[in-house]
C-alpha cells in the first residue's frame, strides 16, 4: 500500500510528537541567509519600525524594545508570515481543523548592552486578557534574524512546562510575570533548555509553555520576528483587532525575495491602549 506524500514544508509525525511532549520545536534553516540578510536589512533601515518601537522595562529597568502589528500585510514580514512553510507548519500543531489565522507579529530588538531581559511567562499568561478561549490553539513562531545565544539573551524555555496549564500571572516591571513559586517548581521538575540558534533557524513554541530571555551583555544584537497564530475556532472575546478571525491568504514562499522594497508605514502598528495587558501597567510610550 503506498503512503500519501506529505505536504512540502511540513513537519514529519516524529517532529508533531515532540512539539506535542516537549512544547516547543526547532526548525533549523527555515528561512536562507538571502532571505534573513534582506528582512534583517528592512528593519534595521524602514523608519516605521523605529517610530512604532514599544519600550518596556524589565525589574531592573533595562529597556527591551519591541515593534508590533496585527495584520499580515503586502511586504516582506508580512509574506513571512503568510509564507506556505510557516502556514502549513503551524496548521499541523494548532489543535484544530479550523482555518489558520493570524493574531499579531512583532520585531524584537535587544540591542547589544542594553537590551533588557523579559520575565518568566506564558503568552497566554497575556492574551488570557484578551479571552482567547483554548491556549492548545495558540502557537508563536520566532525566525531569528542574528544569532541568539547564552551571551546576547536568548530564549530560555522549560521543557513540557505547557502541560501546566495557565499559571497566575502578575506584573513585574512593566512586563506580565508568571508566579515564581509556580516557575521554581518548574525548574525543579523538568528541563531548562536555552534555545540557541543561529539566523534563519525558528523556534515554534506553545502558548502556555514558561519562557524568559536574560538581558543582552554582548556587544552583538539579538533580532527577531515573532508571528503569534490562532485557530479560526479559538474565539477572543477581549480583542478588538480583528486580524485573529481572518483565515490567512498563503502566498508562496518565494515571494519573500521577490518582494520589492516600500515602506512599512502601513501596518497597523499596536497602540498601548489596544492591548488588555499592557493598558493595565498605566506605562506611557
Amino acid at each position: 500500500m503506498q503512503t500519501k506524500p506529505m505536504k512540502p514544508n511540513a513537519f514529519t509525525p516524529e517532529q508533531i510528537a515532540q512539539y506535542l511532549s516537549d512544547g516547543f520545536i526547532i526548525v533549523k534553516k527555515f528561512c536562507s541567509q538571502e532571505e534573513i540578510e534582506k528582512m534583517y536589512s528592512i528593519a534595521l533601515a524602514d523608519d516605521a519600525m523605529a517610530k512604532n518601537a514599544l519600550d518596556l522595562n524589565d525589574q531592573t529597568g533595562k529597556k527591551t524594545k519591541l515593534s508590533l502589528w496585527f495584520t499580515p500585510g503586502n511586504d516582506i514580514f508580512g509574506y513571512l508570515t503568510r509564507s506556505e512553510r510557516m502556514v502549513n507548519r503551524v496548521a499541523q500543531v494548532l489543535d484544530s481543523t479550523a482555518p489558520v489565522c493570524h493574531f499579531h507579529s512583532k520585531l524584537m530588538q535587544k540591542e547589544p548592552k542594553v537590551g533588557g531581559a523579559w520575565e518568566w511567562h506564558q503568552d497566554y499568561g497575556y492574551w488570557y486578557k484578551n479571552q482567547f478561549m483554548f491556549p492548545d490553539q495558540l502557537v508563536s513562531v520566532m525566525v531569528a534574524l542574528t544569532p541568539a545565544n547564552k551571551q546576547n539573551g536568548c530564549i530560555q524555555v522549560i521543557k513540557g512546562s505547557h502541560k501546566l496549564g495557565r499559571v497566575n500571572h502578575g506584573f513585574a516591571g512593566e512586563q506580565v510575570g508568571a508566579d515564581m513559586t509556580m516557575v521554581n517548581n518548574a525548574l525543579a521538575t523538568m528541563e531548562l533548555v536555552y534555545v540557541e540558534i543561529e539566523a534563519g533557524d525558528a523556534l515554534f513554541f506553545h502558548s502556555n509553555i514558561l519562557h524568559r530571555s536574560e538581558a543582552n551583555t554582548s556587544d552583538k544584537p539579538r533580532w527577531s520576528i515573532i508571528s503569534c497564530y490562532n485557530a479560526q475556532s479559538n474565539l477572543a472575546y477581549n480583542e478588538i483587532s480583528t486580524s485573529w478571525k481572518d483565515p490567512i491568504q498563503v502566498v508562496p514562499d518565494e515571494a519573500i525575495l521577490e518582494w520589492k522594497y516600500d515602506s512599512l508605514g502601513g501596518a497597523d502598528f499596536l497602540k498601548k491602549e489596544n492591548d488588555p495587558a499592557l493598558k493595565e501597567t498605566g506605562w506611557e510610550k
